[in-house]
This record gives structure tokens, C-alpha cells and sequence, in this order.
């Protein structure tokens, strides 16, 4: 083995490549030519096909060089200075900058009607702390977007971690991360895996891998050394399990291939990027990236480079079909480009915005047109004002002195679209969603969209796995019928026969995956460790509880010994093993679900271990005296059978229908999976939510209803319903077979349970939920999942769950959330984040407008009455860091609290401003508007100081107290913000959010060092302490004012004043809701739709009762009820938004009743 280490390799680079370009035929062709076989290939490349790697770490580091990492360079961080850059692309602060360098060129401009002093001489003070201002403001964004981007970074990090792959090192099956599979390394593939690399077939089981995402082949193709050796990285294991060597890793995988397009830069030119290898050096490839080129420039300049490239490629070599057919390939794996780029961006990044994103976006805007007009307005009347007081009320001739007043004018403008714009928003909503999502993970959450946090707050029903979700998945056999008799502990093994127990010991050891073993426990004193499937490793604990050895078997029958094997899926509920018996023929060891094995038997093993024909009644007497009262005590059961064939036998092992069948009855196998102790404390929770709980698994319908009444699911003397597969497709689908959403609106409200149900099933029944209209809010639907046929369900849910632990590649693919710990209770954490993200912002929102209705409102009156603003241009900039950056820090890190899961979902048409959260904003501005007034017009009198009206001469102290009373009012007022739902005691849990009161601390520190220090810079003057005292007392006033605000009782106030309402696209309406235009403004449960959509509305209704007309006259009355179905504008409707037009009824009057999407999403 020496040479495995100190001896060349014997294959290069490049002729690996060129071997994994190949397909079927033309692949086994080229092994055999230039290799023999894989095992002469395994022995170029120095591994074994049964030994593997040894692991060594010299030989590691030489493949590394050689061959390449299994890493593909992520896109290359944006530096600080390039987010810098970004943040300063602002428009209003682009303004603001042009506006500051305008004033303090002005500034060195000698005064001629002015007077001089200090305060004159120091007028570029205003343009520089301007400048300083956003240079703040820039510095706070671009740190904001760099810890964000490094959050991301870090959660793809983490997520990478989470992929591991089972390869042999040493002769032992290990899992290591796929970054550090290496070329040589003999890796074992299962269903539902997610292959890390390019290898090659040595020995497979009915595999079968799902290549669309690379070639675009939207059927699975079946995999195996003698029909398509092949196996490329970024595919999907849909069926079986293989044992393959890594031909290709990272950037030389096929996969790699592709993104090298985008890394290889001047590389193209020769075909897909070239990177040299045999130095080990890969940072050419990965460093063109780095030059000034947006990825959009270099994905259009190498589809256009390799299209031009491939076409001369295909000219000169005209006659040679595999590089024809190589070219071609080439051609498809760039129009996958795009779309594999995509599924690397970083986790968080969702393709659409969230309903809440959605809301905030539209408010948004909103608030910046008002923001526009006011600062137009404001604009507008300082310059009118200021010329008719110069020019026509003084007399005053024109002097370029007076461009600096218009420049004053024109910063106090663009100061108030500043303040008025709520850039704190989207800062909010990214601040709350990544500590959200940070602190998940310590919740067990690791959350791979950071919209579908936000959205697991508004859920209404989940649809959850039994297994290892409800249940601990520590899986133990504590009940066994064999030999027509039940045991209740574990037999001991001299009662069984000879023949029987070695049928036994074979079928668990061999008729399973040999990923699963039972392990020593870590440390003394606890279980054994199980790995691999929970249930296999169940049935191993029962042989090792009979002190036996299932290794030993395994190590006899090696997979390569194997005839054929049928893994388990959903579909076939079952898993199956053909091996050759020493005497001629075959055995098949089957095992699966109780009645499915059953059904399948004809014969079974009486007491002396001899085979009996199994008649009907002994079937039913198993069924009603064995399988049921296990079920009935929460038990899985699974059935063992087996069927021999002959010598002479030619079996077809494609033909599985006919192979899995006239077996022989072997045993029934009674699983105990515990309830974890504290889901049915968290469906309870779930409950009081508002969250409907069902249980969607696969087992036995009397097992599932067991474990539901014990986790709470099913209450006793609640109306529920509890059904399997076939009665629920039975209940849901009419006579010719097609499911109708008015059938499924009849089962689903009560439907509880749904018991051996398939994938499918999973799929239509949360499909069915969504579409349904029945609540006047769509359901928002959570689903978990953790096999490969679940990511149907798991994409068409709005937020999918993966199981971290058991979940496959492909579920967690697919999955918004992956579980770490396969636990409900971490649902309900997830649900309460979600609805703590929500809560946040509304926090946010009603600091925020608060201040900018002041602050707008004040700047216009002031600017209209006296010609001035008591904020200049330099204290709102101040105001709008505390309300942008600083309080979205503040406001969008609380912590949940158990609270928030005692209140009903939000509903995606809620309003997002609530009538209290408008009763607040409005009390506090009416508060905060009357004491700046009273201080603006009143307050010279009320401390005995100078009048600061009209001085423009530099800072007062009565401007100073207004500006010191105003950031004092927000101050406190930003505690009252931390309550949305009238709650009284604004310092509840205060002291739990340490960044809150960190915040508000350096604000009020901050603010003094302005008013005391900052002189001319800040337009402030210093204070004495009395005026101190007032300007606090004014602000304390707000937590006195938040008390009687509190007592105005919400019922009373118009609905006119919940805004923020936005129609969720997903909800269905029927044209007989859109004729009534009154009940449409009325029901506040149903979508806003604009008149325009509820003409287009009618429209559609009318286009349909003309077509149903002709069609009357074409075919009659009867031709009527099936074609309206299929040729109707609502069908055509239906095509293009994916929505099943089954519910429409087929009588004459259903047209207008039958369903179509929103208005919205149709438009």
C-alpha cells in the first residue's frame, strides 16, 4: 500500500475530464478501451474499491494538489469601501452633498449686507458638519450591509458544514464534509443525496439520479456500470444507492465546469476555462473574477464568446459525433447557468419579497411622496417668503450674498426629504430578520430564506411528520409475532427455530442500508448511538438484543454480492434484497409496511418453521389480532417476508411487480417511537395561537391516531377527522377522477390525521389548504419534510421545514427552515420569532412616523409663519440618524416573548398600521406639535431669553431648547414604541434588550455633548440647568401622555384609520364577490380591488357566459357542462397562474361562482 502514497498518479486532469463528458454507451466504451474496467481505474488513480482511501494526510495534500479542492469559490465579498460607495448613490444625499459644497464655497464668499462677528466667520461650519453628518450616515449604512453580507457568509458557511457525504476510508463508511472528498475517494450514494462530485459507477442497487438541474432531462435515469456509469455533481439521488470513485472535484467537476465560465476570464477563449492543475494552482481561475466585471457582464460576454466558440469548434470538426455531442452538452449547461447561479446565492436572498416586505414597500413610497411634496413645498415657500421680505417688504437691491440664503432654503428642503423618507425601513426589517435569524440557530433553526421568517409568524396551519418530529426517533422493537406467536419482550433465541431465526438475522442485516449500525455510546452510563435510517437500526438493536451479531452477516454478504435491489421510497412503502443462495437460485428479503407485505404473502412460517399456505382469515385474524392493537399502543409496525426462486428460474429483476409478490410471511415487528416529552406542551401552545396542528405520516392509521391523541393533536370531543391515503383521495376527487377544491374545502377544515399517506397526498393536501377561499385570510401554510419525494409539498408551502437530521439533501434543497434537531418545539420557536419580526417593525413604524409627522409638520408651519426652521438642516440630520439607524437597532432587536403566542396570526390582509398603533402616533404628534409651538412662539417669555424668531445671526438658546425638547420627546417616546397593542406599562421586559437601553443611552449622552459643545457646528448654544430640567420634563411628558392615549378605547376610533392594508395575491375571488362593488368596500375580509379591475372582473365574467352561449348552440345543453371546463377564459386563467379549475361547478349557473385568481396576480 506504500505505493498508494509514493507512487505517481496515472491518470491526469484532463483525461478525467474528457471521460466525464462522456454518456451510456460511449462512456462504458471508453472505460473498457483505455482503462479495462473501474477497478483498473480505481487502481490509476491508487484507492480501492473496497478499502478506499487510507486517509493518510500527505496523500490527501497530494490529491488536493493534483486534483483540485472540492470547493467552488464563492463570488468575491464587496469591500467596505465599495458599500461606501453604494450607500452615497443616494439621491437625497447626493443633493445634500452638492448643496453643503455649494454653502461652504459661499461661506469664504466676503459679506456685504451682513454683519460680521463670530458667527459669520465661522458659516463653513454648517457645509463641513453637513458633510460630516453624511459621511455618518454613509459609514452607518456601509457597516449595516457589511454585517449583513458577513451574516449571510456565515449561514452559507453553516449550511455547507451541514453537507456531509458517507465515503469508505481505511475499509470503515465515514462521513466527512464534501469539501473534503478528494479524487480517489470511494463515496457511497443513498436516495435522496445530493452528489458532492463527478465519479463513476463500481456497484449499484436500482439507482436512479434526477439530472435535470445540470442537462435539463427531466426524467430520472437509471444508473449502473453495464447501462450508464456516470455520476455528475449537483445531482439528485431519486432512487437506490451506488458505490462510486471521485473522478472530478470543485472546479473540474461538471458543475465546476460550468461556473468557471464566469471565473475563467480571458480563458474562454479555448473552450470551457482551462485551470492548470498540475501545480496545484487554481487562483488564476479564481481571481479573474476580482476585475472591475459585474457577473451580469461576464455571463453575457461568455454566452456570447462560447456560443461563437462552439459553433467554429463544430465547423471544423464536423465528423467527429463525440465532440458534436460534447459541444452540445456545453450548449445546455450554459443555458443552466443562470439558473445554477441562482441556487448559489446566498441563503437569505429570497427571489420574491415576503407579505410584509410587500406592505412595507407600498408605505414606503407613500411616505416619500408626501416627503417630496413637503419639501417642495417647504422649498418653494422660504424662497417666496425670503423675496418678498428682501425685495418687496425692505426694498433691498440684489446682492450674490443672498445665493447663500436660497442654498439655506433650498438644505433646509432636502433636509426634510431626509428626515421624511423612511430609509429606516428597509434597515429595520434586514436588522430584525438577521438577528432573528441568528438567534434561531441557537433555537435550532437554521434558516436558509430570510423571508420565510417573517411569514412563520403569520401561519395558520402546519403540516408536520410523525417521526422524529413529534417522536424522539430512538427507535426500539418491544413487540414480535413470529411463528404464529406474539412476543412482548425479546424472545429468547433457543425458542426459535433454527431455520426461522437465520431468516431472520439475514433479512434485518442484509435487507438494509449498511449505512445504518448501532454504534458504542459516547460516554458511560448512555444509549447506544443509532446511525443511519432510525427504524433499520431499530430492527438491529433487536438482533444484537438477541446477542447476535448483524456485522458479521454483512461483512459475508457484501453489496457486491447482491442480485438486485429494490430501495425504499414513498411510493412502493417497501425495501427489497436478491442474493444468490449456495445451493442454486435466489432468495428475495423483503420488509415494509404490515398490510402492503401482507397482501403480497401466500404463505407463513407455523411453529416448526415450516410453510403453510396463508389463507384470507389468517390474514384478517393477524390484521385485527396482532397489527391493530400494536398500532393501537402507538407502535410502527413492519412486516418480514421472503420468496425463493428456483435454479432453473431466469427471473426478469426489472419486473418488480412480479418479483415482489408470492412471499412467504415471515414476521411482524412492533416499533416503539416515545412521544418527546415536551410536544404536547407546544402543540397546546400552537393551539392557543391560533395554529392548526395535522399530523401527516405514512404509518398505520391506528398508530398515527394513537400518537396524535397522546401529543394533543386530537382533542376528545372536538370534531375531527382522521383518514389514510385511499379514503382521503376517495373523499376529495370526483367520479372521474380529478381533485375539486370544494371537496377538499369539505375535508380539510376538520382533517386532523392523515395516515399512510404518500408524498402526493402531502402535496395536494397542502395545495388544497392554500387555494382554498373558504377563511376570508388565505392559510399560511408550515410543512415539514425530510425525504426526497417531499420537496413538492416543502416548495409549495410557504414556509418548508427540513429535518436537519433526517432530512435528505433534496428535502433540505427545498426547505425554507432546516430543523438541526428534527423537533416540533423548534416550530413553535420559529412561529414565535416570526411573529416577533412582525412586532418589531410595527415598533419601528410607530416611532418613526411619529417623528416624521413632527418634524415635517413643524418645518412647514415655522417655514410659512416665521421664515425659518427651528431644526436646521444639521439637528434634522441628527434626528433622522437616531430615528433611521439608531432606533431600528434599538426597536428591531427585542426579544420574543411567550406573549406573542397567545393572540391569533396577523392574516396577510391586515392592515399594518393597526388602529392602535395610529391612535398612538397621532396622540404623540398632537402632544409633541402643540409643546414645540407653544415653545416656538411662547418660549422667549416662558425662560426669559432672547427671541430667536427671525435671528439668523447664528444659535439662540430658545431654538436650542426646542431642539433639546424635540430629541428628548423622541427619546422617550421610543419607549412608549415598544408597545403596539395597548399595553400600559411601556418598561415591561425593557432591561431583557441590553441594545435598547445601550441605544438610548448614547443618545442621551450624544445629545448633551451636541447642546454643550457643539456651538456653531450644531446651531446650538448651551443651556443652563433649570432649562435642562424642562426640556426633560417635556419629554417625560410623553410617558404620561402614552397613559391617557391608552385609555381612548381603540373600537371607538374609524377603521378609516388602519392603513397599510395590502391585498395578498394568493387569494382566490369569486366574480359574484366583484359584482357588488359595495360588499367589496365593505368586508374587510376580502382583497381592495381598484374599479378598473372590478370592470376587468365583469368583463371576464361576461366573455364567459358568451362562450358557454355558443357553445350552447354548438353542442347542446349537455356539451355545456364539460366544456365550459376546458375552453373558458377562466380555464385559460387558470393555465397561466398554475391554479386547478376543478372546483368549478359543472352545472349551468357556475359561472358565475366559479373561481379565478385575484385581480392583482392576473394583471
Amino acid at each position: 500500500m506504500d505505493d498508494e502514497i509514493d507512487g505517481p498518479f496515472k491518470a491526469t486532469v484532463e483525461e478525467l475530464r474528457e471521460l466525464m463528458e462522456l454518456r451510456r454507451g460511449e462512456a462504458i466504451t471508453e472505460i473498457k478501451n483505455r482503462y479495462g474496467d473501474v477497478q483498473e481505474l480505481c487502481s490509476r488513480l491508487k484507492t480501492s474499491p473496497t478499502q478506499g482511501l487510507r486517509g493518510l494526510a500527505a496523500d490527501m495534500t497530494r490529491r488536493v494538489t493534483t486534483y483540485g479542492k472540492n470547493i467552488i469559490p464563492p463570488k468575491p465579498p464587496k469591500t467596505f469601501l465599495r458599500l461606501m460607495w453604494e450607500a452615497i448613490q443616494d439621491v437625497t444625499l447626493i443633493m445634500l452633498i452638492i448643496a453643503a459644497l455649494i454653502s461652504l464655497g459661499l461661506s469664504f464668499i466676503p459679506k456685504q449686507h451682513k454683519e460680521g462677528g463670530a458667527e459669520s466667520e465661522a458659516e463653513w461650519f454648517e457645509g463641513v458638519a453637513i458633510l460630516v453628518a453624511i459621511l455618518i450616515v454613509v459609514l452607518v449604512t456601509a457597516f449595516n450591509d457589511y454585517s449583513k453580507e458577513r451574516q449571510f457568509r456565515g449561514l452559507k458557511d453553516k449550511l455547507d458544514q451541514e453537507h456531509k457525504m458517507s465515503v469508505i476510508r481505511a475499509g470503515e463508511i465515514v462521513q466527512i464534509i464534501v469539501a473534503d472528498i478528494v479524487v480517489g475517494d470511494i463515496a457511497i450514494c443513498k436516495y435522496g443525496d445530493l452528489l458532492p462530485a463527478d465519479g463513476v459507477i463500481i456497484h449499484s442497487n436500482d439507482l436512479k439520479i434526477d439530472e435535470s438541474s445540470l442537462t435539463g432531462e427531466s426524467d430520472s435515469i437509471k444508473k449502473g456500470v453495464d447501462t450508464d456509469p456516470m455520476l455528475l455533481s449537483g445531482t439528485h439521488v431519486m432512487e437506490g444507492s451506488g458505490k462510486f470513485v471521485v473522478t472530478a472535484v470543485g472546479l473540474h467537476s461538471q458543475t465546476g465546469q460550468i461556473f468557471s465560465l464566469l471565473l475563467g476570464g480571458d480563458k474562454k477563449k479555448s473552450g470551457p476555462a482551462k485551470v492548470k492543475v498540475e501545480d496545484g494552482n487554481e487562483e488564476a481561475a479564481v481571481g479573474t473574477y476580482s476585475k472591475g466585471k459585474q457577473p451580469d457582464d461576464v455571463e453575457s460576454q461568455t454566452k456570447a464568446e462560447n456560443s461563437e466558440n462552439n459553433e467554429n469548434a463544430v465547423r471544423e470538426n464536423s465528423d467527429n459525433n463525440k465532440l458534436h455531442e460534447t459541444e452540445a452538452r456545453n450548449g445546455k449547461q450554459e443555458e443552466e447557468l443562470e439558473k445554477l447561479l441562482q441556487d448559489r446565492d446566498e441563503p437569505g436572498e429570497s427571489e420574491g419579497k415576503s407579505v410584509l416586505q410587500a406592505k412595507l414597500t407600498k408605505l414606503a413610497i407613500q411616505i416619500g411622496y408626501v416627503g417630496c411634496t413637503v419639501a417642495v413645498l417647504t422649498t418653494i415657500i422660504l424662497i417666496v417668503r425670503l423675496c418678498i421680505v428682501e425685495f418687496g417688504i425692505e426694498k433691498n437691491e440684489w446682492s450674490t450674498d443672498y445665493i447663500s440664503d436660497f442654498v439655506d432654503s433650498f438644505i433646509l428642503g432636502v433636509t426634510v426629504l431626509v428626515v421624511a423618507v423612511p430609509e429606516g425601513l428597509p434597515l429595520a426589517v434586514t436588522i430584525s430578520l438577521a438577528y432573528s435569524v441568528k438567534k434561531m440557530m441557537y433555537d435550532n433553526n437554521l434558516v436558509r430564506h430570510l423571508d420565510a421568517c417573517e411569514t412563520m409568524g403569520n401561519a395558520t396551519a402546519i403540516c408536520s411528520d410523525k417521526t422524529g418530529t413529534l417522536t424522539t426517533n430512538r427507535m426500539t422493537v418491544v413487540q414480535s409475532y413470529f411463528c404464529n406467536k406474539l412476543h412482548k419482550e425479546v424472545p429468547d433465541r433457543e425458542s426459535i427455530p433454527e431455520t426461522v431465526y437465520n431468516s431472520i438475522l439475514q433479512s434485518i442485516s442484509i435487507n438494509s442500508g449498511y449505512t445504518s449500525k448501532i454504534m458504542p455510546p459516547e460516554s458511560e452510563g448512555q444509549l447506544p448511538r443509532q446511525v443511519g435510517n432510525k427504524t433499520e437500526c431499530a430492527l438491529l438493536g433487536f438482533i444484537l438484543a438477541m446477542e447476535d451479531d448483524y456485522q458479521m452477516v454483512r461483512d459475508q454478504w457484501p453489496p457486491e454480492r447482491f442480485i438486485h435491489m429494490y430501495t425504499f421510497n414513498s411510493s412502493r412503502k417497501s425495501m427489497s434484497t436478491v442474493i444468490p443462495l449456495e445451493t442454486g437460485g435466489y432468495r428475495l428479503y423483503t420488509k415494509g409496511a404490515s398490510e402492503v407485505i401482507m397482501r403480497k404473502c401466500v404463505q407463513i412460517i407455523d411453529e416448526q418453521g415450516l410453510p403453510q399456505p396463508f389463507s384470507p382469515d389468517m390474514k384478517n385474524k393477524i390484521q385485527s389480532e396482532v397489527i391493530e392493537p400494536m398500532a393501537s399502543e402507538g407502535l410502527r409496525t413492519l412486516c418480514l417476508a421472503y420468496r425463493d426462486f428456483g435454479p432453473k428460474e431466469s427471473p426478469d429483476w426489472e419486473d418488480e411487480a412480479n418479483i415482489v409478490q408470492a412471499l412467504t410471511f415471515l414476521a411482524i415487528t412492533g416499533i416503539e417511537d416515545p412521544v418527546r416529552g415536551e410536544v404536547p406542551d407546544a402543540i397546546l401552545q400552537c393551539q392557543q395561537a391560533g395554529i392548526t396542528v395535522r399530523m401527516v405520516t405514512g404509518d398505520n392509521i391506528n398508530t398515527a391516531r394513537s400518537i396524535a391523541t397522546k401529543c394533543g393533536i386530537l382533542v376528545p370531543g372536538d370534531e375531527f377527522l382522521v383518514l389514510d391515503g385511499k379514503e382521503f383521495n376517495r373523499k376529495i376527487r370526483d367520479r372521474s377522477g380529478k381533485i375539486q377544491q370544494h371537496l377538499l374545502d369539505k375535508v380539510w377544515p376538520k382533517l386532523r390525521v392523515l395516515a399512510r399517506s404518500s408524498p402526493t397526498d402531502k402535496h395536494t393536501l397542502v395545495k388544497g389548504i392554500i387555494d382554498s377561499k373558504l377563511n376570508p385570510n388565505r392559510e399560511v401554510v408550515a410543512v415539514t419534510g425530510d425525504g426526497t419525494n417531499d420537496a413538492p409539498a416543502l416548495k409549495k408551502a410557504d414556509v418548508g421545514f427540513a429535518m436537519g437530521i433526517a432530512g435528505t439533501d433534496v428535502a433540505k434543497e427545498a426547505s425554507d427552515i432546516i430543523l438541526t434537531d428534527d423537533n416540533f418545539t423548534s416550530i413553535v420557536k420559529a412561529v414565535m420569532w416570526g411573529r416577533n419580526v412582525y412586532d418589531s417593525i410595527a415598533k419601528f413604524l410607530q416611532f418613526q412616523l411619529t417623528v416624521n409627522l413632527t418634524a415635517i409638520t413643524v418645518t412647514v408651519i415655522s417655514a410659512m409663519t416665521i421664515g425659518d426652521s427651528p431644526l436646521k438642516a444639521i439637528q434634522m440630520l441628527w434626528v433622522n440618524l437616531i430615528m433611521d439607524s439608531l432606533a431600528s437597532l434599538a426597536l428591531a432587536t427585542e426579544p420574543p416573548t411567550p406573549a406573542l403566542l397567545t393572540r391569533k396570526p396577523y392574516g396577510r390582509t391586515k392592515p399594518l398600521i393597526s388602529r392602535t398603533m395610529m391612535k398612538n402616533i397621532l396622540g404623540h404628534f398632537i402632544y409633541q406639535f402643540i409643546v414645540i409651538m407653544v415653545l416656538l412662539f411662547a418660549g422667549e417669555k416662558l425662560f426669559d431669553i432672547d427671541n430667536g424668531r427671525g435671528s439668523h445671526g447664528g444659535p439662540t438658546q430658545h431654538f436650542t431648547i426646542i431642539f433639546n425638547t424635540f430629541v428628548f420627546m423622541q427619546i422617550f417616546n421610543e419607549v412608549n414604541s415598544r408597545k403596539v397593542h395597548g399595553e400600559r406599562n411601556v418598561f415591561d421586559g425593557i432591561l431583557n434588550n441590553y441594545i435598547f437601553v445601550g441605544v438610548v443611552v448614547a443618545t442621551v449622552i450624544a445629545q448633551i455633548l451636541l447642546v454643550c459643545f457643539g456651538d456653531i457646528i450644531f446651531s446650538c448654544k448651551a443651556l443652563d440647568i433649570v432649562q435642562w430640567l424642562w426640556c426633560i420634563a417635556f419629554g417625560l411628558g410623553t410617558l404620561l401622555w402614552q397613559q391617557l392615549i391608552c385609555s381612548i378605547p381603540t373600537k371607538s376610533l374609524p377603521r378609516l384609520l388602519a392603513i397599510g392594508r395590502e391585498a395578498d395575491t394568493g387569494i382566490r375571488i369569486t366574480t359574484a364577490d366583484v359584482s357588488d362593488q359595495a360588499d367589496v368596500s365593505r368586508s374587510e375580509s376580502r382583497a381592495e380591488l381598484r374599479r378598473g379591475q372590478i370592470l376587468w372582473m365583469r368583463g371576464i365574467t361576461r366573455l364567459q357566459q358568451q362562450i358557454r352561449v355558443v357553445h350552447a348552440f354548438q353542442d347542446g345543453l349537455r356539451t355545456i357542462e364539460r366544456k365550459s371546463l376546458n375552453n373558458s377564459i377562466h380555464e385559460f386563467m387558470s393555465n397561466q397562474s398554475k391554479y386547478d379549475i376543478g372546483s368549478i361547478k359543472h352545472d349551468a349557473d357556475s359561472a358565475p361562482n366559479s373561481t379565478v385568481n385575484s385581480a392583482e396576480t392576473a394583471l
